[in-house]
């Protein structure tokens, strides 16, 4: 049988093919995880001297020392962070309130971070509403996507005929172990070789980011079009068929990415962050909770063994080098090799959008930042719970069995419970990197505080064995998994 051809716009992306899915979850998941420093720098700060149109870069912590230099991570004003090497002479005179020239319109200076930073800090607040906003829109936008595509398989006339699951990847148990080696191979890959191929993952990232935001814009233009478009589907040759609402969300996503190119600003970059999220948790199924708990506890090793024991064999931490470097802007390398001056020409580095950045209101110097990876891979889990919970109360309203007086404990969904579980963790994680002031590993709170308390529920509620296996399974009738003994 032919096989689709794959096209553009992530709607509409073929995922049958193990292979392909596994290398497409991969590569997104590595860009995802591979940002931890995120949340774990959130006292990163910014600042622009008045009057002046140089740029101030603003030293945040020291990350590596040798002999005869100093490694830095330095923040420049648009909230990007850049790993910078100084000699022991520069490093001194910056700890000593110093100003280093590091070129023309360009110094670095020493900025204290705040001894303390509250909880209920705005940019920490606005990091935990985003957060748990994403999960639940991208767990409830697959649900309607299934219930829709359910629909319109069923042949009922209210279905929306540009609504299909054949886009989505279901991960397997082969899958789930493998996407975090196959992760750590790719930001071993980005350590080892970053500066050869930092132009090939800017680009990647675009492509990415640019059909991830197109989807999470999708929904918007179809309300916006409803008045003015009957749905057809116009074809652009092999490029593939698409409705007046894909080429409007893809047109303004693709605007959207560009002028974050050129521009590098931290709101654009947030917004694509979100589209990545929406996507990746809307898009990408887990079909069972033995699936589930393979995956997180794997990338919760992942995790663990990157940021915090990395550092003893290749002499310096992996995932926070990594996450601190900058690509290339791609305009601004063509720009100068075609020496065109310019705004092409001054783009700035691009941090890649693997993380949410928020400043504080009361203090704009103050960001608090989360890695993507600690909102998407809990967000698969709780996509999963939510799809079980809708699949079982329908098939306790099929077959009459709906409790008119159900208990407490009745009334509190797997959904319900995990959500409570991850805004847990989220608490715990931020309250150990203001305690410890070093990098922590987020999935190391996140996966045991949504995986334990889904386990005590689904024991008590008699789901454990359904759930670990074949949730989606038909229920069989009492009469044939029971003997009549007379």
């Amino acid at each position: 049988m032919k096989r689709p051809a794959l096209k553009w716009p992530v709607w509409q992306f073929n995922f049958h093919h193990h292979s392909t899915s596994t290398m497409f979850v991969i590569f997104l998941a590595t860009l995802l995880t591979v940002e931890k420093l995120a949340s774990e720098k959130d006292t990163l700060s910014r600042s622009l001297d008045s009057g002046k149109q140089s740029s101030s870069k603003i030293l945040s912590s020291p990350l590596f020392s040798a002999a005869e230099s100093e490694s830095v991570a330095a923040v420049q004003p648009n909230g990007a962070v850049e790993h910078i090497m100084l000699t022991k002479s520069q490093y001194e005179e910056l700890k000593a309130g110093g100003t280093i020239k590091l070129g023309k319109n360009v110094r670095l200076r020493a900025k204290t971070a705040p001894a303390s930073v509250s909880l209920f800090d705005t940019s920490k607040l606005s990091i935990f509403v985003i957060s748990i906003l994403l999960i639940v829109y991208g767990s409830f936008r697959a649900l309607g996507d299934d219930e829709q595509a359910s629909s319109l398989k069923d042949g009922e006339t209210n279905a929306d005929p540009s609504v299909s699951n054949t886009d989505v990847s279901t991960l397997d148990s082969y899958q789930a172990i493998f996407l975090p080696l196959g992760a750590s191979l790719s930001l071993l890959i980005m350590f080892l070789f970053f500066d050869s191929l930092q132009l090939v993952f800017a680009v990647c990232t675009a492509v990415l980011a640019t059909v991830a935001f197109a989807f999470l814009l999708l929904p918007m233009c179809k309300y916006t079009l409803r008045s003015c478009s009957t749905g057809t589907k116009i074809s652009f040759g092999y490029c593939g068929r698409y409705t007046a609402a894909e080429i409007m969300s893809f047109c303004v996503s693709l605007c959207i990415v560009v002028v974050w190119i050129l521009t590098g600003h931290w709101l654009l970059m947030d917004a694509l962050g979100m589209g990545l999220c929406v996507a990746f948790i809307a898009l990408v199924r887990l079909p069972s909770l033995k699936v589930s708990t393979l995956l997180l506890v794997g990338l919760l090793l992942y995790d663990v063994f990157w940021v915090f024991f990395s550092s003893y064999i290749f002499n310096a931490n992996v995932m926070v080098k990594v996450a601190t470097r900058q690509a290339d802007n791609p305009v601004g390398a063509i720009a100068k090799k075609l020496h065109i001056s310019g705004i092409a020409a001054d783009a700035p580095k691009l941090s890649l959008p693997g993380k949410l950045v928020f400043p504080s209101v009361s203090d704009s110097s103050h960001f608090s930042m989360l890695g993507l990876g600690d909102i998407v891979m809990p967000g698969l889990l709780l996509c999963f719970v939510l799809r079980y919970d809708s699949y079982k109360r329908k098939q306790a309203e099929a077959e009459n069995c709906v409790n008119p007086n159900p208990t407490f404990r009745q009334r509190i969904t797997y959904f319900h419970c995990s959500l409570i579980g991850y805004f847990i963790g989220l608490t715990a994680a931020t309250l150990s990197s203001e305690v410890f002031k070093a990098a922590q590993p987020a999935l190391l709170y996140l996966v045991p505080s949504t995986l334990l308390p889904l386990f005590i529920m689904a024991y008590l509620k008699g789901d454990f064995t359904r759930m670990w296996s074949e949730p989606f399974s038909q229920v069989k009738a009492k009469t044939e998994s029971k003997t009549l003994i007379v």
